[in-house]
């Protein structure tokens, strides 16, 4: 699939993605997480390989193949489901980075599965994310991820594998002899971007297109983030708002696949923040039940604007992590229903327990689902003054 120059640029660019993501500098010894999934050994012979040349201590994990998911899933006890092994724990407590490597070899083996197992699952692990998170606040842990071509999101993203390579190759400046330098690039831009929001003192937002009307409320104490290392490839510029001013209708033309089904045109009605009516062309049961899986499933966690001249990919992926930085001749636009991103808090992270994202607005939830729409759009904020500014329209920030 890449061959080794390829795969070297793909792992620097990795490296790159992981320091950028992360506050306090690595230094020898640190020990960094790697999980993978099988098809993507190639490019994870070529992290570890990096790892160990920087004098870093990888630990490697396969994550479970597709049999392996459908007989945990599809057999396993509650006790099983909700097991956690000796040793993850420590790991997560201990570890000062990790790398995901995304490649899917089927994205529908779960689609029999209901889906309120994988959620009990999830819901079980959840802790270990919140201390990720946690352990992020304080500067001792970062964390990024990529996407690795398959057949199988090829095929579901009705391209060739030659296509769906070139897509990954586009967005991630693999072409490029040295592809953090254009990260960089990208990485000062965003910059000028999220400066220029920060700036503004916006009270709401209301995003308007074909098919969406919706009111999202920044929420106090907020700061737009993103480029910031955390995917490879990532153009977006996100918040996650007070999820209690959130109203009216947001619409996903974007198709999306999830715990093994294939969703199209959700449709999402919300008041007072809650999401009180969901709808889909496709997957409409599926989603009902993604948005019941714990009490915060059914709020907003995220909000975000991609800008079409940063992304430079053009085409579905099947994949969130390429679908929701989608370029195209529009840009983007995101939510996200389900668990917000604490660090988009602007104060001092370290205060931000439980009581105080709470009083904030920041939801909690096993679940963060990114539902994207590719449609026309304009974003006009309000600003404390009562005065209204366009933001973002046709694609672009008017910055």
């Amino acid at each position: 699939m890449f061959n080794r120059n390829e795969l070297e640029r793909y792992a620097r660019t990795l490296w790159w993605g992981l320091t950028t993501a992360r506050t306090n500098p690595y230094a020898p010894g640190d020990t960094i997480l790697l999980r993978f999934d099988a098809p993507a050994l190639p490019l994870a012979e070529a992290v570890f390989d990096m790892l160990m040349e920087k004098g870093l201590n990888p630990v490697a994990r396969q994550n479970m193949t597709p049999a392996m998911d459908l007989s945990f899933y599809g057999r396993g006890t509650d006790a099983q489901l909700t097991a956690v092994p000796a040793g993850d724990r420590e790991l997560v407590e201990s570890a000062n980075g990790l790398i995901s490597l995304i490649a899917p070899a089927s994205l529908t083996h779960l689609k029999d599965v209901d889906p309120k197992r994988i959620g009990q699952a999830a819901v079980a692990r959840k802790f270990m994310r919140d201390i990720m998170e946690q352990r992020e606040q304080s500067g001792d842990f970062g964390w990024t991820l990529c996407l690795y071509p398959t057949e199988a999101m090829a095929e579901a993203a009705g391209l060739t594998m030659a296509e769906f390579k070139a897509q990954v190759v586009d967005a991630c400046f693999l072409d490029h002899d040295d592809p953090s330098a254009k990260w960089a690039e990208i990485f000062t831009e965003a910059e000028k971007v999220k400066a220029w929001l920060n700036g503004l003192l916006i009270e709401r937002l209301r995003i308007t297109s074909e098919n969406t009307d919706l009111t999202v409320t920044p929420g106090q104490d907020r700061r737009w983030l993103g480029v910031s290392g955390h995917n490879i490839p990532s153009f977006e510029i996100f918040l996650s708002p007070d999820w209690r001013g959130t109203e009216g209708v947001y619409y996903a033309d974007q198709p999306s696949y999830r715990s093994g089904n294939y969703v199209e045109g959700v449709r999402l009605t919300f008041e007072k923040g809650v999401a009180v009516k969901t709808e889909a062309k496709v997957g409409g049961e599926f989603v009902a039940k993604q948005l019941t899986l714990d009490e915060g499933a059914n709020r907003l966690g995220e909000f975000s604007l991609t800008d079409r001249r940063f992304s430079r990919i053009t085409a579905f992926m099947a994949n969130t992590l390429f679908d929701e930085n989608f370029g195209g001749d529009q840009g983007n636009c995101h939510v996200a229903v389900g668990a917000s991103y604490a660090d988009t808090y602007a104060g001092d992270q370290s205060t931000l327990d439980k009581d105080r994202k709470n009083h904030l607005g920041f939801n909690d939830s096993a679940l963060h689902w990114d539902l994207v729409s590719t449609e026309r759009k304009t974003v006009t904020a309000t600003l404390a003054d009562g005065s209204e500014l366009i933001i973002y329209k046709d694609g672009e920030f008017q910055y």
